[in-house]
């Protein structure tokens, strides 16, 4: 897939293409509805199908006292885009004075003009434009102006309409599973590995604690199984604390990371220090609490391991 980062990377000789516009964040399976149809369009039509998103993200330009956090970093959106079988994918700088435009400056100068679309895939709540004054119904008008069709998906979701809102809560909650099944994919966070205070290390349980600026959203306190993805690709079984620990009076939230049964041998070469890695959230196996002493702490942690260990289906080394 091809990532234009800024109009300025877009190819003077674009080809025809099938146009999908959003923020993409989380690209859950209401996304993957609305990109998998233009990627079906722009094979139908021989064209290119790309999806144009945006950061930052409007609402941090808008209202950033309010603005939702971000469930997932621009990499991870990149690569998610990449994986639903996008030809490219136009990032574009949210500024002020690019939401001035109005709607119909908007489709005509980038739609039109620059990606030559010959389709727009878009749901039925797309809004465009100053004050967001476009809707689907001017996108379809706009749409005859400039000889391009204009095709609508519906809402994805039995119940409720699957939608990032509805990710972020279930985060806020810990319930990794349920954002999962809305996601169509576990949800992960995105970081470096720093040093911390080596308790786990002292405890017997060595952790990779991920730096403060990782992206993603952090889910509620608690202890999950999930897996650790390093540099290389390697995906490692893992126990994974997120909170303050208690036990030791902590403050600020951190997201550490114990892998389960790391070789004995060669522990030199599982250094996961100055590493961006990516940490899968699967379920979530507990709260967080605080402990009466450090043999409490470390039963509940051998216990968690374990347990991690089961919903995983590794087996003991």
């Amino acid at each position: 897939m091809h990532y234009w980062k800024g109009l300025d990377a877009v190819p003077a000789d674009m080809a025809p293409t099938v146009v999908t516009i959003g923020n993409f964040d989380g690209v859950h399976l209401g996304h993957c509805e609305v990109l998998d149809a233009a990627v079906t369009q722009a094979k139908a039509r021989s064209a290119q199908s790309v999806a144009i998103t945006f950061d930052p993200h409007p609402a941090l330009v808008h209202r950033p006292d309010a603005a939702p956090e971000l469930i997932m970093g621009i990499a991870d959106r990149i690569d998610t885009l990449a994986s639903v079988g996008l030809d490219a994918t136009l990032m574009i700088h949210y500024t002020l004075e690019f939401a001035d435009q109005s709607a119909e400056d908007f489709v005509r100068s980038l739609i039109v003009e620059k990606l030559h679309a010959v389709a727009v895939v878009v749901g039925h709540d797309v809004r465009f434009g100053r004050n967001n004054s476009g809707d689907f119904g001017y996108m379809r008008e706009l749409g005859e102006k400039y000889n391009f069709e204009v095709i609508g998906v519906e809402d994805v979701g039995d119940k409720r309409r699957l939608s990032s809102t509805w990710v972020r809560e279930e985060l806020a909650a810990g319930d990794v599973e349920e954002a999962a099944k809305i996601l169509g994919r576990p949800h992960r966070m995105r970081g470096e590995v720093v040093h911390g205070h080596a308790r786990g290390r002292e405890l017997g349980f060595p952790t990779a604690n991920l730096d403060p600026e990782a992206t993603g959203i952090i889910p509620a306190d608690g202890v999950y199984a999930g897996w650790v993805i390093d540099e290389a690709e390697v995906r490692w079984p893992a126990a994974i604390s997120v909170g303050s620990n208690p036990t030791f009076d902590g403050v600020s939230r951190v997201v550490e990371a114990h892998v389960i049964d790391r070789p004995e041998e060669g522990v030199e070469d599982f250094d996961l220090y100055g590493q961006q890695i990516v940490v899968e959230f699967i379920s979530r196996l507990r709260p967080m609490v605080a402990y009466r002493g450090i043999e409490a702490l470390i039963e509940q942690m051998t216990e968690d391991v374990d347990q991690a260990r089961t919903v995983l289906a590794v087996e003991s080394c």
